[in-house]
């Protein structure tokens, strides 16, 4: 299951993170964030020890959120040494996400 990120913890379980992390921008009375939400579960478990999985919940962190300026959920982006490599926006097929990861290898 893929840790839950504050924005107290963003800079230590993110930018701060030995691996890769793919950070799932979310909210809980988003549609499409259900939809992808198992994609990132299951991704999180294929991948593991290789990259972190991390969701954070906008609605409540609403300040990382600013901070990357997330408009738009579900976004999915991918962090590697501190900074962001990549982002997608809206549900996505599996494969999508696949291809945002390997770009931290």
């Amino acid at each position: 299951m893929a840790n839950n990120v504050t924005d107290s913890t963003f800079d230590k379980e993110v930018l701060k993170s030995d691996l890769p992390v793919l950070v799932d921008f979310w909210a809980p009375w988003c549609g499409p964030c259900r939809i992808v939400g198992p994609t990132i579960e299951t991704l999180g478990k294929e991948y593991s020890g290789k990259v972190k999985v991390v969701k954070v919940d906008v609605q409540d962190n609403q300040g990382i959120a600013m901070k990357f300026g997330i408009r738009s959920i579900p976004t999915v982006t991918l962090f590697k040494g501190g900074r962001a490599m990549g982002s997608l926006i809206g549900a996505r097929a599996k494969g999508d996400y696949e291809k945002l990861i390997k770009k931290a290898f």
